[in-house]
């Protein structure tokens, strides 16, 4: 082993110790629940009390898509892309049981379960607490995110697992592709709507925030940077730099997330509670099924945690966008949609810990 190699190993033990101690960053991860918590109703407080706040960052908004949030995860996503180079890019494509869980995960499975399962519950089960026609509402928000699996967050959530990044982006680019064309059909077949259309601006906006951007930036950084100080350098020290950030921006993107819904969310608690129950069984579920089939199949970690976090996860920009657009700004299904974004942070957290805690499951 090189000295270069000695000293890496040291500074991760180091890292490791500290993060034991409870210090730096290691403090924050170690008590992520709290803050989650804390930036739940701090966003809600403030959304209540201070409503000027989320109304003025609401201004800047486009084709459904906030750009305060946009930024904050933009910030989340480029530590992730500083580490992804064109080979294994490549490599990654290659990864046809990966890709192939992915898709079946997201197109084949994930729509009609959550129409099924949000069914269930709204229509059934709660059917003596929330009006029919009401319900109804709630359950085509409830399939228009069903439809959409993540494109934004999915690098996040593969960054906490220490997923594959070169893998996650050639999965998301490959979501993309398919939800051009299958967006549309797998709407107008479980709600009998004929007129669903694509919000182009809204899907082409993400992508470039949330994909293009980011990589561009980190492929530039990465080769700018390699090339004046050496790979080791970037590994090792510029790397490093941006320890904390993705948490950090993790926390600012939940307050003003709730910020932005604080006085729905104290107008309506039931119904938002009750909508919250099928969205959060159909996301352990997604996660289990795509997880565990890419255990049966022995894919690494890397490829099987974020493979089922992008299942798990949806794109809720496009989901409330086709929901306003369908139903109306104050409709239950735009209510249900909104419910999808106050439930996917902390639960998807939760399946961080679970994807993190069942490392040892897959083959190294």
């Amino acid at each position: 082993m090189s000295n270069n190699k000695k000293k890496a190993g040291i500074a991760v033990d180091v890292n490791a110790s500290e993060k034991e101690k409870g210090g730096g960053l290691g403090f924050f991860e170690k008590y992520l629940t709290i803050w989650v918590a804390l930036c739940i109703v701090a966003g809600v407080l403030i959304g209540v009390y201070l409503p000027q706040i989320p109304q003025t960052l609401d201004k800047f908004t486009y084709a459904q898509v906030s750009i305060p949030v946009a930024i904050l995860i933009w910030l989340m996503i480029y530590p992730m892309m500083l580490k992804i180079d064109f080979t294994s890019i490549k490599n990654a494509a290659k990864q046809k049981k990966g890709l192939a869980v992915t898709c079946g995960t997201n197109w084949l499975i994930k729509p009609f379960t959550m129409y099924a399962i949000s069914y269930f519950f709204l229509l059934v089960v709660f059917k003596n607490i929330i009006p029919a026609d009401l319900a109804k509402e709630y359950l085509a928000g409830a399939v228009l995110l069903g439809a959409a699996p993540c494109t934004a967050m999915v690098f996040v959530w593969s960054h906490l697992t220490k997923g594959n990044a070169a893998y996650t982006l050639v999965q998301v680019a490959v979501n993309d592709l398919i939800l051009l064309v299958g967006f549309v059909p797998i709407v107008a077949l479980l709600l009998g709507v004929t007129d669903v259309s694509v919000p182009m601006d809204t899907l082409l906006l993400s992508v470039v925030l949330f994909v293009i951007i980011p990589f561009v930036a980190g492929y530039f950084s990465r080769t700018m940077i390699i090339k004046k100080k050496g790979l080791d350098y970037f590994e090792n020290v510029f790397l490093a730099k941006f320890n904390g950030v993705t948490v950090i921006g993790l926390l600012l993107t939940l307050v003003i997330l709730f910020a932005f819904q604080g006085q729905k969310i104290i107008d309506n608690p039931l119904h938002i509670a009750l909508i919250a129950v099928p969205l959060t069984i159909q996301t352990f579920f997604i996660f289990f099924v795509a997880y565990l089939w890419a255990k049966v199949w022995k894919l690494p970690h890397d490829i099987a945690a974020p493979g089922a976090m992008i299942g798990a996860s949806n794109f809720f920009e496009l989901a409330v966008a086709v929901a306003i657009a369908l139903f109306g700004l104050n409709s239950g299904a735009a209510l249900a949609t909104v419910v999808g974004v106050l439930v996917e942070v902390p639960v998807m957290l939760a399946l961080v810990a679970i994807a993190n805690k069942t490392r040892h499951w897959f083959a190294k």
